[in-house]
């Protein structure tokens, strides 16, 4: 396990407080379920985005190929 010092905001500090008085929950295992939480949550956002580039970069491509698809088999509608 790491050590780690770190500088809150005064407000988040009170908030975080109020909560573990409530919950009963030590301090260093609120922030590291807090963490792995928001790191679960930010890398979800970097796979969508990484996705829409990707998805943009082969959007001709898959134009292309389902027109071939359609001049050989045919449109059955």
């Amino acid at each position: 396990m790491k050590t780690l010092s770190l500088k809150l905001d005064d407000k988040v500090y009170e908030e975080t407080e109020k909560v573990l008085s409530k919950m009963k929950l030590p301090r260093n295992r609120y922030i590291n379920e807090a963490l792995h939480l928001y790191n679960q949550f930010q890398k979800r956002k970097l796979i969508k985005s990484q996705l829409k580039k990707e998805s943009k970069l082969v959007a001709e491509d898959s134009l292309q190929v389902l027109s071939e698809f359609e001049m050989l088999y045919g449109n059955k509608d």
